[in-house]
């Protein structure tokens, strides 16, 4: 073998024993939707929606903010609110360590984040709930920063917007003290409404159970993103219970919409815009 093919064989062999460079994590996810492969990138600046199908991820509660209000304009409120463990509750873990569990993998003290934000130059208060701590359920702490923070807007004479992403409804760690949220903020929500009031209800991916029987239907302009599911018992709950299977799209927002209970479909895109044309429509 002359040198020139065994120069060759090594520099073959060389690339051959070379580990092989993977892609790297993070560029690159499969969208819910449509099932297309999407560069990461390219959802995070089209505000997590894809890019093939319009299909809206999932958004925390922090980056909701950054999405809706005006950069550097939010001030959370009500943050020493802590839960409790009022009923020693304990399924697979005990419902204290699930609570110190949840607050490191989100990041958030409880599964709503209130304040005082602007959107578009007008003030507004704001809350946010957020499905992926304990699937944004209903806790004591989060009716008490509903009912806190609606109080504060009607002594301030500030429009309400209320953006829910809960698939949990009532937390049952908390029993009956979770389940009396949905009267509670119902209850200052009404009074809010007395008083000349403007709530702009937000319905999300998901908004089920408890808070899609409450506050979520209230109010006075109840918009939601496109193919949000909302409604109270899930799919598989109505099967296991009552051996039905809904029919396709019926706990969609856009099912909804054709039968009344959502007033507009908005893409997440224009959501600003369409929040800042209600608050000048009515005077708020």
């Amino acid at each position: 073998m002359g040198v020139a093919a065994n120069r060759r064989q090594r520099t073959w062999t060389g690339y051959a024993r070379k580990p092989k460079r993977g892609v790297p994590e993070g560029l690159w996810t499969r969208c819910e939707g449509c099932q297309a492969t999407v560069f990461c990138k390219q959802v995070e600046q089209r505000l997590r929606v894809c890019p093939e199908c319009d299909h809206h991820f999932y958004v925390p509660a922090h980056k909701r903010i950054e999405q809706l209000l005006d950069e550097g304009s939010f001030e959370e409120w009500f943050t020493d609110l802590q839960s409790v463990d009022p009923l020693q509750f304990e399924d697979r873990k005990p419902y204290a360590q699930r609570l110190v569990d949840e607050k490191e993998k989100t990041g958030l003290n409880e599964a709503a984040i209130v304040g005082r934000g602007f959107i578009k130059g007008r003030p507004l208060a704001i809350g946010i709930t957020d499905s992926a701590f304990i699937m944004g359920s209903m806790a004591s702490v989060v009716g008490e920063k509903l009912c806190r923070t609606i109080e504060m807007a009607e002594k301030e004479q500030l429009p309400v917007i209320i953006v829910s992403g809960s698939g949990g409804g009532a937390r049952m760690h908390e029993g009956i003290l979770s389940l009396m949220q949905m009267a509670k903020v119902s209850a200052s929500l009404a009074r809010y409404d007395q008083n000349n009031g403007l709530f702009i209800s937000v319905l999300t991916n998901p908004t089920m159970g408890g808070v899609a029987a409450s506050f979520a239907s209230l109010g006075d302009v109840i918009l939601a993103e496109p193919g949000a599911m909302v409604g109270f018992a899930g799919p598989r709950t109505i099967l296991a219970t009552v051996r039905l299977e809904l029919p396709q799209g019926f706990q969609s927002s856009e099912f909804l919409m054709e039968h009344g209970f959502v007033d507009r479909i908005v893409h997440r895109n224009k959501l600003r815009s369409e929040i800042a044309h209600i608050i000048d429509y009515c005077g708020k």
